[in-house]
């Protein structure tokens, strides 16, 4: 039996469907199972023992994209598809694959094109992880403990070991990972100006080595903070891909962030985590793994989901460089 999974389109939700695609496995143990995603996610997905095969897809952006996605799928002849995503486009994807079960919510009028279509009732107001995992539930299907879990390979920690031996950074120093960016938009990040004050202290008074990472598109971002920072650090930002990016979390005694998907990169290698909260609900996209430490000041219009403040962005702006520094400490 062949079973494909179509995961989620952000970094931090496909680790977060980690533990559910791990049930499936224990589910069926004797089938194959692959993932079908975005293609920069598809790295996310190397290194599991649960996975047979990973099948990158191109954004859906043109009528081109969409069918050349749908002869990847169809040439591997699956049995059951699995939907982890709630969008129209996904179902119709699966149904003109010729994949026999089609399994997933029945979401923006797509449940025709699903064999097997799973209502909510009500919004679902639990992590995120529990989502995919309520809809193996609904399915039938038997739910491990949820674990998340990434793997970085042999090859992986040679390449990090050599890179930092190239930056003469000692096995022993306190290395301290700052992510300031966050795809979402703007309203999810603190002030660039703190991360830079943040990443000086640790510098000064820990004598820490501090890692600055991000996308290629928040370069910017990474340029202002090293460029504010009055001391020594590395920017990272732009220059891994994320395989690179995870091997680096690895090494990282502690992992300051936005909500974002490096977040759960970090929770997920067991990195201890201080995740800076403003107009999102930690009860739905918070680690889930200890140990980690959520900062969120409780201001009026918080959350309010926007992705660029549309006000004084007082959630973020109230959180103090001095405050992070002070539960860093605590957690190290």
């Amino acid at each position: 039996m062949k079973i494909v999974i179509r995961t989620p389109n952000w970094m931090g939700d496909s680790i977060m469907s980690l533990p559910s695609i791990y049930s499936i496995k224990k589910n069926f143990p004797n089938a194959q199972i692959w993932v079908a995603a975005r293609e920069w996610l598809k790295d996310i997905f190397l290194n599991s023992d649960y996975i047979t095969g990973v099948i990158p897809l191109l954004k859906e952006n043109s009528y081109s994209n969409f069918y050349k996605n749908i002869h990847k799928l169809k040439i591997e002849n699956f049995d059951i598809g699995i939907l982890f995503t709630n969008s129209f486009s996904s179902a119709l994807l699966f149904f003109l694959a010729n994949i026999p079960q089609r399994w997933g919510y029945a979401k923006e009028g797509r449940g025709v094109f699903l064999t097997k279509a799973i209502k909510l009732k009500n919004k679902f107001q639990k992590h995120q992880i529990f989502y995919y995992l309520n809809l193996l539930d609904k399915l039938g299907l038997k739910i491990e403990n949820p674990i998340l879990h990434l793997k970085v390979n042999k090859e992986e920690i040679e390449w990090v070991n050599k890179t930092l031996k190239q930056l003469k950074i000692s096995s022993k120093s306190l290395i301290i990972g700052i992510n300031p960016g966050s795809f979402y938009g703007s309203a999810k990040r603190w002030p660039t100006e703190n991360f830079a004050k943040l990443a000086t202290k640790f510098v000064t008074e820990l004598k820490a080595e501090v890692f600055i990472f991000g996308s290629k598109k928040e370069e910017s971002i990474g340029n202002r903070i090293y460029s504010l920072a009055n001391k020594k650090i590395y920017n990272f930002i732009g220059k891994t891909n994320l395989r690179e990016l995870i091997a680096l979390i690895s090494k990282c005694n502690l992992f300051i962030t936005n909500d974002s998907g490096p977040m759960h990169i970090a929770n997920a290698l067991r990195i201890p985590v201080i995740a800076i909260f403003g107009p999102t609900n930690p009860e739905y996209t918070s680690p889930f793994h200890p140990p980690f430490k959520i900062i969120q000041k409780k201001v009026p219009c918080a959350p309010c989901k926007h992705r660029d403040c549309p006000s004084e962005h007082k959630c973020m702006k109230d959180i103090s460089p001095e405050e992070v520094f002070e539960f860093s400490k605590s957690l190290l």
